[in-house]
């Protein structure tokens, strides 16, 4: 019996029954599990879907022995968000520092992993995906916004405080939460802070990234149909190091 483990093809999504499949195992991670919600989800069929959708690039994992599609990623490049008009998450961020920067752009989302491929090689395999995407394109800055669940600021304050203090994007990257719905991320003072307690409650994906050397905007956002705390982060591939890269491209 082999010992290697499962294997994965991760590709983009090319046919209404990939973007389907995407979008079941969105529902079942984010409605189902998260209790998220959202005006065009599809509780019959089981769909997590947006009008964003058919504007993205959907990146697949799909395992190999049984053909399930068991990982995604959403992707939008820069002129596609142009042709549309807005990213996605301009909804919660101010995202003009980034825009103005002449640079090349590509915002991330709607990241999740079936619960059985959780912390195996799964998520390996969907950021060598990325990173080739990155390369062919010649993508300089990643952004998206990445979830806390939950939407008490009390229970999150030492994360999120912990981000803030330590993690916070240089100014040249400081996209700002919306000032309507600005939440302040300074909930505890850096001599209070705990940080093994708060790194606890960082999700694993928001931890991915600041190994990376990302960081996180200025402000989080409290997305009630979610049911969970946003925060925005960037990543800038200028500013990874070399063991960085290596992470990144899975080497």
């Amino acid at each position: 019996m082999s010992d290697a483990g499962p294997s994965f093809t991760v590709k983009l999504a090319e046919t209404e029954a990939e973007l389907r499949a995407a979008q079941r195992l969105r529902y079942d991670v984010f409605v189902r599990e998260l209790g998220s919600g959202g005006v065009m989800v599809d509780h019959d069929a089981g769909l997590e879907q947006d009008r964003f959708d058919p504007h993205f690039d959907h990146m697949l994992a799909i395992d190999d022995l049984t053909g399930e599609t068991i990982g995604v990623y959403r992707l939008l490049p820069g002129e596609r968000a142009e042709e549309l008009g807005q990213f996605y998450s301009e909804d919660e961020y101010d995202l003009s520092i980034l825009k103005q920067s002449g640079r090349k752009l590509l915002e991330l989302g709607r990241s999740c992993l079936h619960a059985n491929y959780r912390g195996g090689t799964a998520m390996y395999h969907l950021w060598n995906g990325l990173a080739a995407y990155v390369a062919e394109r010649e993508i300089e800055v990643l952004f998206g916004v990445a979830s806390f669940h939950g939407t008490n600021l009390h229970d999150l304050a030492q994360p999120l405080s912990m981000l803030h203090h330590n993690h916070l994007a240089p100014p040249d990257l400081r996209v700002k939460a919306q000032p309507d719905r600005y939440q302040n991320m300074n909930l505890v003072a850096p001599e209070d802070l705990d940080r093994r307690a708060a790194m606890v409650q960082v999700p694993s994906l928001i931890k991915a990234y600041l190994r990376l050397g990302g960081f996180v905007g200025e402000g989080a956002f409290i997305d009630h149909a979610f049911n969970t705390t946003d925060v925005c982060l960037i990543l800038d591939t200028a500013r990874m190091n070399e063991r960085q890269r290596r992470i990144y491209s899975g080497a």
